[in-house]
């Protein structure tokens, strides 16, 4: 099989529209982030003046592409955006943010934002919780995970912790 040398591989989304807002909020969220670059449309039948058709922005220092692509475009659980976190307060208030305004609330650390975009909250132990089944109980760790919405470190260590 030949292989392709690229320049680069970038995260594009692609939103029905307010992928304006939604980059600024983005970027609001996370240290290392900026908007690099916006172009708006001046105006022609498929694409109103002002509507955003290329947005180059970095979370965390990790580039991303986005534009306005109109109703035919939404997000799916299929990507999400995964982000690990070390401590608890971390999780709530990017919980809190991401879910306020008309986000939702999934399982096991996941949610939806008010632009259809799915997350994930991680807390950083938490790979090693699930997979070191030497220094703890990881089938316990992963059921106590599959009850939670939000998740909570404390209680994730405590069963992984606790005894078979």
């Amino acid at each position: 099989m030949t292989q392709t040398k690229v320049q680069g591989l970038t995260p594009c989304l692609v939103f029905v529209n307010r992928a304006e807002e939604a980059v600024n909020f983005y970027v609001s969220l996370f240290d290392n982030s900026k908007v690099v670059s916006m172009v708006r449309s001046e105006g022609n039948e498929k694409m109103p003046e002002g509507t955003l058709m290329h947005a180059t922005f970095e979370l965390n220092g990790r580039e991303y592409t986005a534009f306005d692509g109109g109703p035919s475009f939404s997000f799916s659980e299929g990507i999400s955006l995964m982000v690990t976190v070390e401590t608890q307060d971390e999780i709530d208030r990017l919980w809190t943010e991401l879910t306020a305004g008309g986000g939702e609330e999934g399982p096991c650390g996941w949610l939806k934002d008010r632009f259809g975009l799915s997350w994930q909250i991680v807390p950083a132990a938490l790979g090693a919780m699930l997979s070191d089944s030497k220094h703890g109980n990881t089938a316990k760790a992963l059921a106590a995970m599959l009850k939670m919405k939000k998740l909570d470190i404390a209680a994730l260590e405590q069963a992984y912790r606790s005894p078979a």
